[in-house]
């Protein structure tokens, strides 16, 4: 195993005999292009006077100095990732350490780019999960706290932002073009929230009173050149909005002394919560329309990081095996502040229908898992970023908000929050105060919720007499043959009836459902035209409909003014569809019926991915290129319908563009670039002209040189990006191979270029295209992983994996695969796994495909 993979056990070892106290780095951030020079001073106590390590992933090791001495041949003491240490001193300790440090291009550590508009350099870094140590020497988990004090020297031109205030920088004498700038100490973090922010970035500032009177300074940023486009304001009263939403409900105040937010280039994840000093990716600065759905995403986002400042940052897990609990309660509780304090007040249905689906969708997988992960390594931390540590805990937290009653849930979290405050906590220590403020006993709750992996299904079954009045209503619960958990839920059970052309909620019952089987003799009597189990999305489950609610929701969807009711009846026949039991014809035309009555924009973007679905991989074979057409060809009379300028003509617009595929829709896209077709109310800016030219280049008709003239007049970093896309998605086998040559044969893109280039790779019309590409994928994963960072190596193995039109030739390659390399890293063998379901599920669905 390699040095770089800290496990629990080595972690828990060396907090077990250290206590931290603080760090001081000093970077030199003029030493060039590729390095930059890192001196680390480490003061900690020891317990016990025995070796130790420090964790560092640098390009050499200059010097290392324990309590006054300098330790002879530094460089023997350092294996590319930790510094060994001799027997330290009973008591204080202090360590320093002097080396050079490597820029990454790879969104991990110190990230370095350049901006092709200026020539300007921005750095920023990442350093979740373990990759503070690529910036400075450390003891890299999360246990151990400590404050941080920076000193940086770079260009005087440049903001430089961290966790502390920033402070006026002091020219050098020597070199006016040359600056330093000397922070105060943080509070006391874990080393993965230290941050680093750095270059020539512009914006727009502003302050927020919180409730002790304090006048909180935040800026909003982002580089010089996209900088006209930061709309800070809006930025800044989101976020004030959710200070006053959080204060308020954890009866705490906020924990930092300012709040700067700043969109970054090239950024693997959408955010980061460093204390005060937070990150974005920079696709949530608008320089074109985009769909209110984008702008919901991102007023979520910001929310979402801003209660990690609570529940993350003054609280932090001990070790990483409660990574779900900071992420899960971030969606939670961001998703209620958007409700409750901004103007997405429907952000309930945007959690139905985004993060819910991402759960299940994750759940079913067969590398599904506890919601409590056993985080045994650095490694499985990687692994387990996903719908499960996310959107599946907040979804489980949202359940036992109905179980515990949320007043009971919020008044335990109060206590929580006074009790552990600046500390490190486990999952127990949260349940001790819950159970306290709610009475109920939560041991066994969390036993079947958090411990145990899998989604069960509601069933409702009905007796009912020939006017369809209920002589009997019960629940079944189903659990898979992998994971045979029942849970316990509460819910709602709502009946809709049909009213004056109108479909309206007629009933409702809240109940406790456990076990095989609940009977809800409430209901014994009552009639509607259609039963929802789950109505108000409270638990977490899949959920069928009765054969009769299910014509009615067909029939009917349309005419239900509820939207998170509607949301619900679209998710369960969308689970029908993934599971083979209703055929994806049927969805399609449900879609395209029903969508233009759709008012939320979050919706009207999953169904139209899901549409892109159903008339793709899903579609039988024979019938795949006449359902994608018709699907192209009913966007384009919707978006000559909808509203001008309105956001579901942008919707519609858009998903064409992606569905394109006959000789007419390629007329419709040269048109609209041309201009001799128009939209009403539509400009076609610059982000939209750029979808419109790689669904051209997808049907042949726009060439390399073509593209070139369009990137002349958008020479940025987004413009770029596009063109590597719409290079790759041409159709022919030298695009192609060319794309791959890039990619795996080359290892010199960032990574949202690579990126780019493989979503072009993908764009294809005709699988033969890079159906030989299927037995090269398998051939270059191993060499892959090996060589590429984490970050890379997973887009490339999971971008290439062969799963938009795969069949049993992939299967069976998979299968070889993994027999063959039983001993692959788990998180390599986790992509050829859920690759391989994701296929078997396409096969299975289109073998359901029938009328």
């Amino acid at each position: 195993m390699s040095s770089e993979n800290l496990t629990r056990t080595e972690a828990r070892r060396r907090a077990a005999f250290l206590t931290t106290d603080s760090y001081d780095i000093r970077l030199d951030l003029t030493q060039g292009p590729e390095t930059f020079l890192t001196e680390t001073t480490l003061r900690f106590t020891a317990s016990e006077a025995r070796e130790t390590f420090v964790d560092l992933i640098a390009k050499r090791v200059h010097e290392i100095e324990l309590n006054g001495e300098l330790l002879r041949d530094a460089a023997s003491r350092f294996d590319g990732a930790r510094v060994k240490l001799p027997a330290l001193t009973e008591g204080e300790n202090t360590v320093r350490i002097l080396a050079d440090g490597i820029y990454m291009n790879t969104g991990e550590g110190l990230h370095r780019f350049v901006d092709p508009v200026d020539d300007e350099v921005y750095l920023y870094t990442q350093f979740e999960v373990s990759d503070a140590r690529r910036m400075f020497a450390c003891f890299e988990q999360p246990d151990l706290k400590a404050t941080f004090q920076l000193t940086v020297t770079a260009p005087a031109h440049w903001r430089v932002i961290s966790i502390a205030p920033t402070p006026e920088p002091t020219v050098s004498e020597k070199d006016s073009t040359v600056a330093t700038w000397e922070f105060g100490p943080t509070e006391r973090i874990s080393t993965y929230l230290m941050a680093l922010i750095a270059g020539n970035y512009q914006g727009g500032e502003g302050s927020w009173r919180t409730r002790d009177g304090r006048e909180i300074p935040m800026g909003v940023y982002a580089r010089a050149s996209l900088a006209e486009h930061v709309d800070a304001q809006n930025v800044i009263d989101v976020t004030g909005a959710g200070i006053d939403f959080y204060e308020e409900s954890f009866d705490c105040d906020f924990p930092f002394p300012k709040y700067d937010q700043v969109f970054v280039p090239e950024y693997n994840m959408g955010a980061m919560e460093n204390p005060g000093a937070v990150t974005y990716v920079e696709s949530y600065v608008f320089r074109s329309d985009v769909s209110d759905a984008i702008r919901e995403r991102r007023d979520l986002t910001i929310l979402h990081e801003l209660a990690h400042m609570w529940f993350g940052d003054l609280v932090t897990m001990r070790w990483w095996d409660d990574l779900w609990l900071n992420e899960s309660f971030a969606e939670y509780a961001s998703t209620l502040a958007s409700a409750e304090r901004t103007r997405w007040t429907d952000a309930w249905t945007t959690f139905a229908v985004s993060e819910k689906a991402w759960a299940y969708n994750q759940d079913q997988l067969p590398s599904t898992h506890p919601i409590v992960a056993d985080m045994v390594d650095l490694e499985a931390v990687e692994t387990n970023f996903d719908g499960i540590t996310y959107a599946k805990g907040a979804s489980v937290l949202r359940q036992l908000v109905a179980y515990v009653g949320q007043e009971a849930f919020f008044e335990g979290l109060r206590a929580y929050f006074r009790t552990h405050a600046w500390g490190n906590t486990e999952l127990k220590d949260l349940l001790v105060e819950l159970e306290a403020t709610s009475g109920r006993e939560l041991a066994s709750w969390s036993q079947l919720w958090l411990q145990t992996a899998g989604v069960n299904t509601l069933r409702p079954v009905l007796e009912q007499e020939a006017d369809g009045t209920l002589t009997r209503f019960a629940i079944a619960q189903e659990a898979p043959a992998e994971h045979t958990t029942l849970r316990p839920h509460r819910l709602r059970v709502g009946g809709f009836s049909l009213e004056k052309d109108a479909l309206v909620r007629t009933h409702e019952v809240e109940l406790d459902v456990d076990g095989p089987l609940t009977e809800v003799p409430q209901l014994t009597g009552k009639r509607a035209d259609l039963w929802l189990l789950n109505d108000g999305d409270l638990t977490y489950a899949k959920v069928r409909l009765d054969p009769r609610s299910l014509e009615v929701a067909m029939e009917h969807l349309r005419d239900l003014d509820d939207p998170l009711a509607r949301t619900l009846l679209w998710s369960a026949a969308w689970d029908m569809v993934r599971d083979a039991e209703l055929p994806s014809r049927r969805f399609q035309q449900l879609v395209l019926t029903n969508i233009d009555r759709e008012e939320s924009s979050s919706v009207v973007r999953t169904l139209l991915s899901q549409l892109e679905t159903v008339a793709g991989r899903y579609a039988a074979e024979g019938d795949r290129a006449a359902r994608t057409a018709g699907a192209a060809d009913a966007l384009w009379e919707l978006a000559g319908s909808a509203p001008a300028g309105s956001d579901a003509q942008l919707q519609f617009l858009e998903a064409f563009a992606r569905l394109a595929s006959t000789e007419q829709h390629r007329e419709v896209l040269a048109g609209l670039l041309d201009g001799s077709r128009t939209l009403e109310g539509r400009t076609i800016d610059t982000d939209l002209r750029w979808k419109l030219v790689i669904a051209l280049s997808a049907l042949g008709g726009i060439d390399a040189a073509s593209i070139d003239e369009v990137l002349a007049k958008d020479d940025t970093q987004s413009g770029r990006k596009s063109a590597l896309t719409a290079k790759a998605a041409q159709p022919t086998a030298e695009a192609k191979s060319e794309a791959w040559r890039l990619t795996v044969e080359q290892d010199e893109l960032p990574n949202e270029s690579l990126t780019a280039v493989v979503q072009g790779f993908n764009r294809v019309l005709d699988p033969a295209l890079i159906a030989p590409y299927q037995e090269r994928y398998f051939s270059m994963l191993q060499k892959v992983w090996d060589r590429r960072s984490n970050e890379i190596a997973n887009r490339l193995a999971q971008g290439y994996f062969p799963d938009s039109y795969g069949d049993r030739f992939v299967l069976d390659r998979a299968d070889g695969w993994l027999a063959d390399h039983e001993d692959a890293p788990f998180g390599l063998r986790r992509v050829v796994v859920e690759g391989r379901d994701t296929v078997a599920r396409a096969v299975r669905v289109r073998g359901a495909d029938v009328d």
